[in-house]
């Protein structure tokens, strides 16, 4: 049995690069079970485990935040709470935006975001120790490698590593203007998930019959150990694990295809990971008794009504969106880039990012609960969608004008139970006018180059590993312009200092001329953070560090200028 702190000495040659492969860890006496941990001001956020099990961290949330008066950006953070005593040199602002739908009161929410603290960007550890109720360790305990924010080592413990700060304005009188603003708060963020495989064997630990908490002590914040208590449970009803089972329940034709304007319905069973159902057949539980009540089951929808999320600057992982989608042909699937307005989703039933004549392509989606529960529950008061069961069943309406081809329909979800919060997606294809099976050309790929030891597909953020499929849901919205997959990509890899290449390097990603050719501000600026003066001066100043401007950052801009990209290797 070893403890963090005789585990230490390893982690310190594995960092010197003396050590650059994992050294054994204990027998596992089953698989080991993915950890998230949250820590909240100081305070760990109480958690139930699986009596006997072994686990290893594979996410690690750390927040500490103050409230303000006055518009001081996050210098309160070097005073104040639980990160005071961190090493704050050479923090600056880096970007902002503003929240595009109002609040109540007619006021709006800025956003500024902070990075390049010393803190942020230096190398270090997380030492977890098991302790029992007067605090000496029981158990085995890790010690994970953080790693820096210039780049991916080998002996890093964690695929996504992301350290910053966040200035909130709540009550800014216009959406471009905080003058008089009063209502601050300041928030620093640790975010470490998405364990890596290289050293997995250094992460597992056995949970020892005694441990009632887990002492998590990070090496920015030494004389600062936190503590997340633990309750062992010793016959959990259910087991670890998310499978989404989608099964379609309206018959296809002889030939197993189905007609264009042929409404087509699913059956959608969210599964533990030995297969046990984890709702009554016919209906899943209620957005209420999910998000207030905490499902005993582990089912999450969406919850950043609650926790706000940001695309790359803010936990966009807890978000835990149960949606599904449609759309086809493969041979025609591309970018959506048609607005879909807040309206479209409190109308009942599905949505439709892409219509053929428009976009080029069609896609359905529909969140469960259905729109109209979801976003009614949470902007109009006289609605009750919150309260009722949601049903299993999700129907999309094929038009008649489809083109014949494959079709992708895909359930992704998120389950939170017991210590594990982990993503699960499922893709099935139908045939629509024909048994001939369609392929999709994106011009982009190679993921899995820098994608592995951890960051597979399969495991960062819905592990989906059908990248085809993405552009069904991601669409802009008019309450989040940065929808897109495209824009998405291009901001977290363009701001992401561990993506060990030039972002200039177009075909890093990209595999042909064409695919980057497209000039639009969303384009553009999603990658860039800036224009040179004359566009400035010719064209207008940036308005949105996602996509430039409004809506209209979608449009092409022009087909005379940017036919090449310097650096592209394309």
């Amino acid at each position: 049995m070893k403890s963090a702190l005789q585990r230490l000495g390893v982690a310190a040659m594995a960092a010197a690069g003396i050590l650059l492969v994992p050294w054994a860890g204990q027998a596992k006496a089953s698989t080991p079970v993915p950890l998230a941990l949250e820590i909240d001001n100081g305070e760990g956020k109480p958690i139930d485990l699986a009596k006997g099990r072994t686990y290893y961290l594979d996410t690690l949330d750390i927040r500490a935040a103050i409230g303000a008066y006055a518009d001081e950006g996050v210098d309160g953070l070097k005073f104040q709470g639980d990160f005071r005593n961190l090493d704050w040199r050479g923090v600056s602002k880096a970007e902002q935006e503003f929240v595009l739908l109002a609040n109540a009161d007619g006021t709006y929410t800025r956003r500024a975001f902070y990075r390049n603290a010393a803190w942020m960007n230096q190398n270090g550890f997380i030492m977890l120790d098991q302790v029992d109720a007067r605090g000496r360790v029981t158990g085995e305990g890790a010690v994970l490698l953080t790693g820096d924010s210039g780049s991916r080592s080998i002996t890093d413990a964690f695929f996504i590593r992301r350290m910053r700060a966040i200035q909130w304005t709540y009550d800014c009188p216009t959406a471009t203007d905080c003058t008089g603003a009063r209502s601050f708060e300041e928030e620093a963020l640790v975010e470490l998930r998405n364990a890596t495989t290289l050293v997995g064997a250094s992460q597992t630990f056995k949970l020892h019959p005694q441990t009632a908490a887990i002492r998590v002590t990070w090496s920015q914040n030494l004389l600062r150990p936190y503590f997340v208590p633990i309750r062992q449970i010793d016959k959990p009803a259910y087991a670890y694990g998310f499978q989404i089972g989608v099964q379609a329940i309206t018959p296809a034709r002889k030939d197993g295809t189905y007609a264009a304007g042929t409404d087509v319905s699913f059956r959608v069973t969210l599964r533990d990971g030995e297969g046990k159902a984890l709702h009554a057949p016919g209906t899943l539980p209620s957005y209420m008794d999910t998000v207030l009540n905490e499902d005993p089951a582990g089912i999450r929808y969406y919850t950043a009504f609650f926790d706000p999320t940001t695309t790359y600057y803010r936990r966009k992982h807890r978000e835990r969106m149960l949606m599904a989608q449609i759309i086809g042909p493969a041979q025609r699937i591309q970018p959506i880039r048609s607005i879909l307005a807040l309206e479209d989703f409190l109308q009942p039933g599905t949505q439709n990012p892409g219509q053929l004549p428009r976009d080029g392509v069609y896609s359905e989606v529909q969140t469960l609960p259905q729109g109209s529960d979801l976003f009614g529950g949470a902007f109009d008061p006289t609605a009750y969608g919150w309260t009722v069961p949601v049903s299993d069943i999700v129907t999309f309406h094929v038009p008649a004008d489809a083109p014949a081809g494959t079709y992708f329909v895909t359930l992704k979800g998120r389950r939170v139970y017991m210590g594990e919060d982990i993503p699960a997606t499922t893709n099935v294809q139908i045939q629509i006018g024909t048994p001939v099976v369609t392929q999709a050309n994106l011009g982009v790929g190679n993921c899995q180059t820098c994608h592995t030891n951890g960051g597979e597909l399969s495991k960062v953020l819905h592990g989906n590993t059908n990248v085809a499929a993405c552009a069904g849901c991601h669409a802009p919205l008019s309450f989040e312009l940065e929808g897109p997959i495209a824009v998405r990509l291009h901001f977290i890899h363009s701001r992401s200092g561990r993506l060990n290449t030039s972002v200039q390097n177009c075909s890093t990603c990209h595999t042909s001329v064409a695919s980057i050719q497209r000039t639009s501000k969303a384009a553009c600026l999603s990658c860039h953070t800036s224009y040179p003066a004359w566009h400035e001066t010719q064209f207008g100043k940036i308005e949105s560090m996602y996509v430039g401007g409004g809506a209209e950052s979608f449009a092409n801009c022009t087909t005379s200028c940017h036919t090449n990209h310097p650096g592209s290797r394309l």
